[in-house]
């Protein structure tokens, strides 16, 4: 059995304002669309930073992981900014299991229909498991999430899929793979030090596929910059 660990940076994030999250994972709503809501949020005087706060749980993760994954000699991890890269990361090693640490199941949203689209960052799981490209899926949701297993009854009825607490995985599952995505569409940029800090941390070499770093300067915002940016 081939294993692919994949690791949303959302996982550990839990956030106040669920509805500023978008689907789209472009230039705007990565970069540009953090800035806007920077500008929109001090207007009201507001602190952004205080709508997303940074779970403990990073402190101690990979010693807990490493309680119930096994990883082989060879073993990298791949990072990137979207999540849609572990469709083409099982595919390209072989992997029959993905193990999914995220805030969304990623299966695609509004039943079987969503897996009609191309590959991307919220269906790129189902899609896996309906190109028989890998043949069951865990779920191991985060604890800030506000989605529920039965959400997706369809899927779970067709397809090899469990909701498991890390507690209740079995030991000595041996890891092929390692995908970390940023997913910075969700996520703010002002804690992306810390996402590279939780990879570094894991001991195990990595390389960055795509995730291009994100300048995060609120102090040297001009009025232009601030036009600009209010039009994302």
């Amino acid at each position: 059995m081939k294993c692919l660990l994949s690791i949303d940076w959302d996982y550990f994030i839990h956030t106040k304002k669920e509805n500023w999250n978008s689907y789209l994972e472009n230039d705007k709503n990565t970069v540009k669309l953090w800035y806007k809501r920077y500008i929109q949020s001090k207007a009201q005087g507001k602190d952004i930073k205080k709508f997303f706060l940074l779970s403990s749980e990073i402190i101690v993760f990979w010693n807990k992981v490493k309680e119930y994954f096994q990883f082989e000699k060879n073993t990298k991890i791949l990072v990137s900014d979207s999540h849609a890269l572990s469709y083409n990361i099982a595919k390209e090693n072989n992997c029959n299991t993905v193990y999914l640490f995220d805030a969304h199941a990623d299966l695609g949203y509004g039943g079987l229909s969503a897996l009609d689209f191309e590959v991307n960052c919220a269906n790129w799981l189902g899609q896996l498991l309906k190109d028989k490209i890998v043949k069951r899926a865990y779920i191991i949701y985060s604890p800030f999430t506000v989605e529920k297993p039965e959400y997706f009854k369809h899927m779970n009825s067709v397809y090899n899929i469990k909701y498991r607490r890390l507690k209740e995985l079995g030991k000595g599952i041996n890891v092929s793979v390692i995908h970390i995505c940023r997913s910075g569409a969700w996520t703010p940029p002002w804690l992306d030090n810390r996402f590279y800090q939780f990879i570094s941390a894991s001991g195990i070499p990595y390389e960055i596929v795509n995730c291009p770093p994100r300048k995060w300067d609120t102090k040297n915002i001009s009025f232009s910059d601030a036009i600009y940016y209010m039009m994302a």
